[in-house]
């Protein structure tokens, strides 16, 4: 079979992949739960290539994740329950449902206007579906990753009037839970066995991570992209620390932690344009 630039190809090719006659067996073996951590990854290699400015590694990374799509759907297709197309066509719906100031002649005042308007579809397209939750927290996936859903859950409860009106408040927030959980660290060190104690030192780095999340809210930065960067400046960081180690003919792993902050320092200043 040869490859295809079109939709039907890739949905031919994965039929292929899946059949039992003559398919691949790794394929053959897995299941909407053992694919779903793949969907996770791929979605979060797209947002890498478009953090790199990386064009083309982006291409290839939305290839990866349709080529998700698509396996789900042959799944779901081989149980009867829906195939790609009903997945295109409710996606394709679903976009003309809730954009009628584009597509149905009405007006909206402003993006925040939309926004809300967007948030009022979703509860009347629940409301229709027999949810009957009322909350204005309802319908925040479980699945999402935990400072996403940390996230949404303050946003939605800032519609509401729940919120802090500034960062202020947040940083006062945020000292004191670092307090708290510095509690719970003296209190696990003087009972190390003590389950409670190890329990209650989670809840507080919970909230000390909850109240992180709501500050960037504030600032409106994304708190994943914010790791996202702050992980690669470690990375090329250390990396530079062992490259600097190398070139003095020792090896980090064997140096004490003052020396290896020494090197940690001239990383920085390298990376800063300061050389030695």
């Amino acid at each position: 079979m040869s490859a295809a630039g079109d939709i039907e190809g890739l949905l031919a090719i994965m039929a292929r992949l899946r059949d039992p006659e003559g398919g691949c067996p790794w394929d053959l073996q897995q299941s909407f739960a053992t694919i779903a951590p793949y969907t996770i990854e791929e979605a979060y290699e797209v947002a890498d290539a478009i953090d790199r400015g990386d064009l083309d590694d982006l291409r290839d990374e939305l290839g990866d994740l349709l080529l998700q799509v698509v396996f789900h759907a042959r799944m779901a297709q081989e149980q009867g329950a829906f195939a790609f197309a009903d997945v295109v066509a409710a996606i394709s719906d679903k976009m003309l449902r809730r954009h009628p100031h584009v597509f149905d002649g009405a007006s909206v005042a402003s993006v925040e206007a939309q926004s809300r308007e967007w948030e009022a579809h979703k509860r009347r397209e629940r409301a229709a579906a027999g949810d009957e939750d009322g909350s204005a927290l309802a319908g925040i996936a479980r699945g999402l990753p935990e400072w996403q859903r940390a996230t949404k859950l303050q946003a939605r409860a800032a519609r509401v009037g729940f919120d802090w009106p500034g960062p202020a408040p947040v940083f006062a927030k945020l000292h004191e839970e670092i307090e708290e959980a510095r509690a719970e660290f003296d209190a696990v060190a003087e009972a190390p066995g003590d389950a409670d104690a190890r329990d209650r030192l989670e809840d507080e780095i919970g909230d000390l991570l909850f109240v992180c999340a709501n500050l960037a809210r504030h600032a409106r930065v994304d708190p994943g992209s914010a790791l996202r960067r702050a992980n690669a400046k470690f990375e090329r960081r250390f990396r530079a620390m062992e490259a600097l180690a190398l070139a003095d003919g020792v090896a980090l792993a064997e140096l004490p932690l003052e020396a290896q902050d020494g090197y940690w320092d001239r990383a920085k200043r390298q990376e800063r344009g300061g050389g030695r």
